[in-house]
């Protein structure tokens, strides 16, 4: 199908990007500025900012409890942002959604970004909050059973790396990886992947821009031949928690996300990939309000259900 008509009438009233270098503090200000008023975002039954105390220093969180029950399972969430974009203000509407919709308690995580960051700073925060939440999963009311990392864009690529990361260390306790369009492969030759060239250009993010957009990540140290840094380039997929893999038919990032769910099947892990037609890249944080995709968060929570 074509791109999503309230999609397209979104992107052709964009303003052409300002000439130069990306300015992180710019953009960053701007993305702030369109974050709603607390009390227009949606409810639940508490929002707690919180310090994480781990072993990689104190990270922010925000913990999103969906009930009143005394436990839930919990599902820690990676905003993405390119490694230098987005916040915690920013995906707030991200997390609430997945915490109401799937009735987990959603743990989103402040972590360092580059360029001020160098790699692997914002990965080592993701992966300590993780290993923290079960550390003290009495105190944040655990079940002690589904316990999730999901992430967006680069946050998928950040929950990706976890995931793999917890295999290698024998820590066990991660049940499902859930990545919305993640960005897997940060080698962004065109001729990698058919969607690279496919959906080059007028669906938002395009693939010109995907060198200058991750170059402060890139900059500061990730290469992209790393398994942590492009989850793709990982040889052995086997033992790796089942995974949920959405993207989108118009991204350029589409083809290498896909692929990645190829793999893991082969290699013994269940996954299920699952493309929305008519979207690009960023629709769970700019288009899940359209009824096409509002049913992603509901494909989230019967993903978690499957065991």
């Amino acid at each position: 199908m074509p791109l999503h008509p309230e999609i397209a009438k979104v992107l052709a009233g964009l303003p052409a990007p300002p000439p130069g270098p990306l300015e992180p503090a710019a953009m960053r200000a701007a993305e702030e500025a369109d974050v709603p008023p607390a009390e227009e975002r949606l409810p639940l039954h508490t929002v707690e900012d919180l310090t994480a105390d781990t072993d990689a220093g104190d990270v922010p969180v925000r913990v999103y409890t969906p009930t009143d029950a005394e436990q839930h399972g919990l599902l820690v969430y990676f905003h993405g942002g390119a490694f230098f974009l987005g916040s915690l203000e920013t995906h707030d509407h991200i997390a609430r959604a997945l915490a109401k919709e799937t009735g987990l308690k959603v743990v989103s995580v402040g972590y360092r970004r580059a360029p001020e960051a160098a790699y692997p700073a914002g990965l080592d925060d993701c992966y300590a909050v993780t290993r923290w939440v079960a550390g003290h999963g009495e105190k944040l009311g655990w079940d002690g059973a589904t316990l999730a990392v999901a992430g967006d864009s680069s946050g998928g690529t950040f929950a990706a790396a976890v995931a793999a990361r917890a295999h290698d260390d024998g820590f066990d306790r991660i049940t499902h990886q859930i990545l919305y369009y993640p960005s897997l492969d940060l080698d962004f030759d065109e001729d990698r992947y058919p969607s690279l060239r496919e959906n080059a250009v007028g669906y938002g993010l395009e693939t010109a821009g995907l060198r200058p957009f991750n170059s402060f990540y890139l900059n500061s140290g990730a290469d992209p031949g790393d398994p942590l840094v492009s989850p793709i380039k990982r040889t052995d997929l086997t033992g790796l928690p089942p995974a949920l893999i959405v993207t989108a038919e118009y991204d350029p990032l589409r083809d290498e996300g896909e692929l990645y769910g190829r793999r893991l099947r082969e290699a013994g892990v269940r996954a299920t990939v699952s493309r929305y037609s008519g979207a690009g890249h960023g629709f769970v944080q700019h288009f899940s309000w359209l009824p096409a995709y509002q049913r992603v968060y509901a494909e989230t929570r019967e993903f978690l259900g499957r065991s």
